[in-house]
């Protein structure tokens, strides 16, 4: 039997926390190992329970989710698993979500998201090989399109091009490989590329390249 994902839930509001708790916790394979009502208590939580994914919620006092993900993210060479992060918001269209995407949270999510989509995001987050980033959220990204910044696409090949599309289009791995006629591992080896050649740490800072520099816009 596989390890369940632990989950460490991150707002400031008791009824969030277990709503979610009491929905997270109904799945076979899911276990709410800790929570938060604040983001100075993420790190201490962290290192105590070793969660999986940090469900976060972006604004709270004292500590927001945008300052917590990059503590948890400048400090990952300190924590093992190093957890990966799914947002939760109020607001589609809302600078704190593109600032915590920015300072590398794996995904979003809004509050209203249907149970079905809560589990699938925590299961896509978890796994590493999709993001969830709508295209509400897209839109907002492309409109912060620097062009003095443009994402540089002359050391990506034309392969490399496409799986960064399809990445942009919120495709997983196996999508990747089943819309290219790819092996899997050949689908992580151009992820792998490609973010070593724009730079970036992960795939949601890959595809927010992409749509801030005008190489993919919503839509299209």
């Amino acid at each position: 039997m596989n390890e369940p994902i632990r989950i460490l839930l991150v707002d400031d509001e008791p009824l969030v926390r277990s709503g979610l708790a009491a929905i997270l916790d109904g799945v076979e394979d899911f276990s709410v190992t800790g929570e938060a009502a604040d983001g100075t208590e993420v790190w201490s939580q962290v290192r105590a329970r070793r969660p999986h994914l940090v469900m976060m919620d972006v604004r709270m006092p004292r500590m927001d989710g945008i300052e917590t993900t990059s503590q948890l993210v400048d400090n990952a060479h300190r924590l093992d698993p190093v957890p990966r992060i799914l947002v939760l918001t109020t607001f589609e269209s809302d600078d704190y979500v593109y600032a915590a995407l920015k300072a590398g949270a794996d995904g979003f999510l809004l509050k209203r998201a249907e149970p079905d989509e809560l589990i699938q995001a925590v299961r896509a987050v978890a796994a590493g090989d999709s993001i969830v980033f709508p295209a509400k959220l897209r839109q907002m990204v492309a409109a912060r399109r620097n062009t003095s910044d443009a994402l540089s696409t002359t050391g990506l090949s034309s392969r490399e091009a496409e799986v960064l599309r399809l990445l942009a289009q919120g495709c997983n791995n196996q999508e990747i490989a089943g819309l290219m006629f790819l092996g899997a591992e050949t689908v992580k080896t151009h992820i792998g590329a490609i973010l070593n050649k724009l730079g970036v740490r992960d795939r949601t800072q890959a595809v927010i390249a992409a749509y801030e520099s005008g190489f993919v816009e919503p839509g299209k």
